[in-house]
């Protein structure tokens, strides 16, 4: 944890992971997404792991924007240590894709999403967190329906919670 000027605790995401294994996660962001910097890809990986955090601890109605989605598809992709991440948050966050549909867009969701990883005791990085045609351009091609910002979820990507 780190406490900031003004005395509030905030959760640290880097902590979540060891150093070799935020850096093999940074890396995969690296490694579809060529053009991102090295910082931008470790990020992207910090968000991702804001927004699983999160998840695991406030289950359903969420979703990440596009480009956090790109850090989250990485981790999953590092199998043991998505694994091990989930348990030790005690709770497993499925991933559900869907393809890309911005009419889908519901602007609130995000805003939704932001509030739950701030309880979760995360700062967030905003210009990751923007609607599906802005931020930074990411390999990605999951987009998530976003409608939880009225309570309704609906199919798609998302987080999936069978408990």
């Amino acid at each position: 944890m780190t406490t900031t000027t003004t005395g509030h605790v905030t959760r640290n995401a880097r902590a979540l992971l060891t150093e070799d294994e935020l850096e093999g996660v940074a890396a995969t962001v690296a490694s579809n997404n060529p053009d991102l910097s090295h910082r931008d890809a470790e990020r992207i990986t910090e968000e991702g792991l804001k927004f699983v955090a999160a998840a695991a601890q406030f289950p359903g109605n969420m979703r990440p924007s596009r480009t956090v989605d790109e850090g989250w598809h990485a981790l999953i992709l590092h199998t043991t240590v998505y694994a091990r991440l989930c348990t030790e948050l005690g709770r497993f966050v499925h991933h559900v894709p869907e393809l890309p549909d911005p009419s889908r867009y519901t602007p609130g969701a995000l805003d939704h999403t932001m509030e739950r990883i701030r309880a979760a005791g995360f700062d967030i990085d905003p210009e990751l967190w923007t609607g599906p045609l802005d931020g930074l351009p990411v390999a990605a091609t999951c987009q998530h329906d976003n409608q939880c910002g009225d309570g309704n979820c609906g199919t798609g990507c998302r987080v999936d919670h069978p408990n």
